[in-house]
């Protein structure tokens, strides 16, 4: 269910979406309202759930992992618990940044990192292939970041 949200929060969200280091003045400049009032609505958003982190993005290349690669993952068999396990395996992964279960042709798609294609392919060999419920994976390289992010509008 949507959060009920006014204009003055728009704002606040899509200025820390952006930014989340400006200070409540700042916020409260650009919203229109004071510093109390931001730091009321931040804590709502937090509260609520609106706000999942305040995090900060870090260059996966400056810290040597300059590969990315984006990885459909279709499972033999569908069974709830299996997808479950899937599903957990992959959050204790630090390679994996994002992990979706989509409908199509594939059940999951991937975004891994790594420093090279000889660390992903040990990566997929422990991952992929010694896992006996992956029907088939398929391995997408990206040649060019042209945009990641997740802000989201509001």
């Amino acid at each position: 269910m949507a959060a009920n949200l006014d204009d003055i929060d728009r704002r606040l969200l899509t200025a820390v979406q952006k930014n989340n280091r400006l200070t409540a003045d700042e916020l409260g400049e650009i919203a229109g309202v004071s510093r109390s009032a931001v730091q009321r609505r931040l804590k709502r958003f937090r509260d609520e759930g609106i706000v999942e982190a305040d995090i900060s993005v870090v260059s996966a290349k400056a810290v040597g992992r300059p590969m990315t690669f984006v990885v459909e993952v279709e499972m033999e068999r569908e069974r709830t618990d299996l997808l479950d396990e899937f599903r957990r395996s992959m959050l204790k992964l630090d390679d994996v940044q994002q992990c979706y279960y989509v409908t199509g042709q594939a059940d999951f798609i991937l975004v891994v990192t790594a420093p090279d294609m000889t660390a992903y392919e040990e990566f997929s060999r422990h991952v992929f292939n010694d896992n006996p419920n992956i029907r088939r994976f398929h391995s997408n390289v990206v040649i060019d970041r042209v945009k990641a992010g997740l802000q989201v509008p509001v």
